[in-house]
């Protein structure tokens, strides 16, 4: 169990919701991928998944509006949710968006674990470090990819990624930094492991939890 992976090319879209009163009941895993709006997050889940179309990219930053929901088995979800902190949209659509992704993020109970996706030419912006604060604060895990690491050299890339783990390790909690690119796909089964675990350990827990209400 312990070394198991999730076969994450099953994956399957639900629904686009506006907000969380427009999603599924709130039960099972939910994993979600936040970042910036050019970060590549729509990339990085077409990776992942092994699917070109499963999250739509766009050379226009800044297209995701809505709360994008996957299937991967039943209980175990992914969520797409609106990319955040592009500059060429209107200013009362980034506030719509931004009260969306911040209600996700404190009212969905099933959210046990978050992909934060930043580029790692301009890795922790504001609000890349006000959703690490928020998370690690709530108990959330967070893996935390630098994308588009293919643009820098092994040697560079790895004090970039050195450098960073530092800087969050001031956060405190399970927060993870690794390098990431959907182009030549360096970090992708590393997700897929650290995806599959997260899942795997809560389906334990809840699976103990059924054991101890049992009646004897």
């Amino acid at each position: 169990m312990e070394n198991q992976t999730l076969n994450f090319h099953k994956v399957h879209f639900v629904t686009s919701a506006p907000d969380i009163r427009h999603l599924p009941d709130d039960d099972g895993v939910e994993v979600a991928f936040a970042g910036r709006s050019n970060a590549g997050k729509s990339s990085a889940l077409n990776a992942l998944t092994g699917q070109r179309q499963l999250a739509r990219t766009s050379k226009t930053p800044g297209r995701t509006q809505l709360i994008n929901l996957f299937e991967l088995e039943p209980g175990k979800r992914l969520v797409d949710l609106p990319g955040y902190g592009y500059a060429q949209v209107p200013e009362e659509m980034k506030r719509k968006w931004q009260a969306s992704l911040s209600e996700y993020l404190q009212k969905r109970e099933s959210l046990k674990g978050l992909v934060l996706l930043m580029d790692i030419r301009h890795p922790l912006k504001d609000t890349d470090t006000q959703l690490l604060e928020w998370a690690t604060a709530n108990g959330i895990k967070v893996l935390a990819l630098l994308t588009k690491c293919d643009k820098f050299n092994p040697g560079p890339r790895k004090t970039i990624v050195q450098q960073v783990r530092r800087q969050v390790a001031e956060f405190g909690g399970d927060v993870q930094v690794e390098a990431f690119s959907s182009l030549k796909g360096i970090g992708v089964e590393l997700v897929s492991q650290v995806l599959s675990r997260w899942y795997l350990e809560h389906e334990d827990a809840a699976a103990q939890d059924d054991e101890l209400v049992d009646p004897v």
